[in-house]
């Protein structure tokens, strides 16, 4: 058998064994030691960001060998590197380009680590005796040099596909997470935290831009505490090394951060031992309102697929800052409309003590005209009596101005598409049902039905059943609309719309007085919701009942006249 096919397939099988490179290096290197009988060996690969040549493994050289880089035009090690061929010495002695690091070597040889026309290191073997090898020798060397290059890169070619996969994995769950977080720090915190998992970076940092006061400010920062900036100061544009990302828009590198004016800026971390950088705008509807950064402790030449990993970033933060912002401004409407809920709340009470003051003040008007009293003339009583019948007139005229009030003005009436109506109130409230982890299904009538109403009214009618479904699936759970014609043969066309949730159902006891005012169900609740929702149908010449309620859920059915022409 060829002495080169055992350690040819020991080589090419390590492709199978190992996805670490050093492990891969360690193993071609013994095995070329063994073939050749070496003393030492020795594999070293071109750093990228240095283009210098770094000794990854060796056996038999001093510890701190390591230590030192050589130029490719550097020693037999550089030559071969830089020229692409092997190269044997066989006395170090009489060889010019030979540079002494270990002082028993008296024989060496080269030879290029390359594979598809690219050169990305060299392999070294060195003897104590000189005259070790052959020109034989270095030829069959070479082979084993050829494998170990193509070794190598399948090794780094699966690492990388590896690599790839689990970025992806991890861009999906931090896209999932972030979606799922409202509060604005604690979403910045996890996007700074996953960028420094993911590139392996010293620092991960988020700097947001206050674009009418032209400054940054660290709002996360994720990195040794020695390294943390003043928490969330203004700097100015002009004094960030950022600043140029946000001018521009694009994403921009600095491979290397050594110069004292580079570290006299705010957002560069005041150590040596932060020597790069990379940063991506965080864009939102088409302005940077942010930057993503990278901090490396090394210099560091980024690459293209790190360019685009972090702008994927970048997109994601930009999204679920967006979704945080909107969520923010959902939270608000909420709040203003039970504020609304509470003042329409007042007026109806309002409208109720005025009908109700209203019918014994009729009374005693009546009353008060049909006695007929007269005094005599200078009698102090007969302007008593016309006080009287003034204040009268005057509680009269305040009663009917409050009930006038309570009533839904016909002028904010008019005549809507009833899809668009919910449509609009659904798109309302999408965010805050998708935080709430439920479903909705609305099924429209087969044709286009019209309705005259006050739109704002008919849906606050909507969004108190959405808000109260809510509170009944905790845990998530699925609300349908649907919508039909109803034919009626002693009134008019309506609409029909079933409204139905999954919820635990309403408690038996509060069934019978369900859209009574002040009943409630909840600890938290005024129990006014459903009494609103029923006087403001009843003021549009509808109604609404309970339809069916249980364990499995509720159903509500609201009616509502069509408009005229529908």
């Amino acid at each position: 058998m060829d002495r080169l096919t055992p350690a040819l397939y020991a080589i090419a099988s390590q492709v199978g064994r190992t996805t670490e490179p050093r492990l891969a290096m360690e193993t071609i290197l013994q095995h070329c030691r063994t073939l050749f009988r070496a003393d030492a060996g020795s594999i070293a690969i071109i750093d990228p960001d240095t283009n210098l040549l770094q000794i990854e493994v060796h056996h038999g050289l001093p510890p701190d060998v390591r230590d030192h880089a050589l130029r490719l035009d550097q020693g037999l090690t550089g030559w071969a590197a830089f020229h692409g061929k092997p190269v044997l010495a066989p006395n170090v002695a009489e060889e010019p380009r030979y540079i002494r690091i270990r002082a028993d070597t008296r024989c060496e040889m080269a030879a290029p680590l390359e594979c598809d026309g690219h050169i990305f290191g060299a392999i070294v073997l060195d003897a104590d005796a000189t005259g070790s090898w052959s020109a034989v020798d270095l030829i069959d060397f070479v082979q084993l040099a050829t494998e170990a290059a193509r070794t190598l890169q399948h090794i780094w070619l699966l690492r990388g596909l590896r690599e790839k996969a689990r970025q992806l994995e991890t861009l999906t769950i931090v896209g999932q997470s972030l979606v799922a977080k409202l509060q604005l720090q604690e979403l910045l915190d996890t996007i700074t935290r996953e960028t420094r998992e993911i590139f392996g970076s010293c620092i991960g940092a988020i700097l947001l831009h206050q674009t009418e006061l032209g400054t940054l400010s660290a709002e996360s920062w994720s990195g040794p505490a020695e390294f943390l900036p003043p928490p969330k100061e203004n700097w100015p544009g002009g004094d960030c090394l950022a600043n140029a990302v946000v001018r521009t828009g694009r994403i921009v590198e600095y491979s290397h951060l050594h110069s004292a004016e580079v570290l006299e800026l705010r957002d560069v971390p005041r150590s040596p031992v932060v020597q790069a950088a990379l940063f991506a705008p965080i864009i939102v509807e088409g302005a940077v309102i942010g930057v993503l950064a990278s901090y490396s402790m090394r210099p560091h030449r980024h690459s293209n697929e790190e360019k685009r990993l972090l702008g994927a970033l970048a997109n994601l933060g930009a999204v679920a800052i967006a979704n945080a912002r909107l969520y923010a401004r959902v939270f608000q409407s909420e709040d203003t409309l039970r504020k609304n809920e509470t003042l329409t709340t007042l007026g109806l009470l309002a409208a109720e003590i005025a009908h109700e003051v209203r019918n014994p003040l009729t009374v005693i008007k009546l009353l008060y005209s049909s006695l007929k009293i007269e005094f005599a003339a200078g009698d102090p009583r007969v302007k008593d009596m016309r006080i009287i019948g003034e204040k009268l007139n005057q509680l009269e005229a305040t009663v009917s101005r409050v009930l006038n009030l309570a009533k839904a003005p016909g002028a904010l009436h008019s005549r809507w598409p009833l899809d668009e109506i919910i449509t609009d109130t659904l798109l309302l409230v999408r965010l805050k049902l998708h935080q709430s982890m439920i479903a909705v299904r609305y099924e429209p009538a087969p044709e286009l039905l019209f309705v005259e109403v006050n739109k704002g009214q008919i849906q606050q009618v909507l969004l108190n059943l959405i808000l109260n479904s809510t509170h009944a699936m905790p845990r998530g759970g699925r609300i349908t609309l649907r919508a039909v014609r109803e034919i009626r043969p002693d009134a008019a066309p309506a609409v029909v719309i079933d409204f139905s949730d999954t919820g635990c159902g309403v408690p038996a006891e509060l069934q019978p007085r369900l859209f009574a005012s002040f009943l409630t169900g909840r600890t938290d609740g005024t129990g006014l919701g459903l009494a609103i929702v029923k006087r403001l149908v009843q003021s549009h010449r509808g109604d609404i009942e309970l339809l069916s309620t249980g364990p499995a859920g509720t159903t509500f059915r609201i009616t509502l006249p069509l408009a005229s022409g529908s």
